[in-house]
């Protein structure tokens, strides 16, 4: 009997838990084509996308055991630490004045892939296919909360428009993105 990838990524986060760094290296190898992406849409900067992510890996190998599997998959648990890592950046590099870009957010630039996997860079154009498939207001709202960090109420705020608006383009882009990329499929 085969084991799902969730299966699999569920078992190797365990044996993290234990102390084993082999472990980590297979999540590492199999997670951080995805993850880049996200930190480098978030901060726009190669060096700083790096940073965070390898604060990213120190705190799942030092914190695996929060992983809670009632809460979602390692997959999800895993882009949460590495975007949490990238705002926490992100706010950190603006405090001290240094979070100038040369690239426009909204230019939706994708960042330069690391040695990705074949499946991995199918993953990535399959994700940036389906939010080109969203309405405008749906994809923006999403973009500027989930690679920004701002609250539904701070992305209100920003697009000038209604916060319910703004609650019911993101439930709608959310919904639309389910049909899209059933997570069977990409996990």
């Amino acid at each position: 009997m085969s084991l799902t990838d969730q299966e699999r990524d569920h078992r190797s986060l365990l044996r993290v838990q234990e102390g084993d760094s082999r472990a980590l290296e297979e999540l590492y190898d199999r997670y951080t084509p995805l993850l880049y992406p996200v930190a480098f849409r978030i901060l726009r900067r190669a060096a700083d996308a790096e940073d965070a992510l390898q604060e990213a890996w120190l705190q799942v190998w030092r914190r695996a055991v929060t992983y809670d599997p009632r809460r979602g998959t390692v997959a999800a648990w895993l882009l949460t630490v590495a975007r949490t890592r990238a705002l926490d950046r992100y706010r950190s590099l603006a405090a001290r004045g240094r979070a100038e870009s040369s690239v426009d957010p909204e230019a939706g630039a994708r960042p330069p892939e690391p040695s990705a996997s074949a499946v991995h860079a199918q993953l990535g154009e399959r994700v940036w296919s389906a939010l080109a498939q969203l309405q405008p207001q749906q994809r923006q709202v999403l973009e500027i909360a989930y690679f920004e960090g701002l609250s539904q109420s701070e992305v209100a705020a920003r697009l000038n428009a209604p916060l319910g608006t703004v609650k019911s383009w993101t439930r709608q882009g959310l919904l639309r993105l389910r049909e899209i990329l059933p997570q069977e499929e990409w996990m």
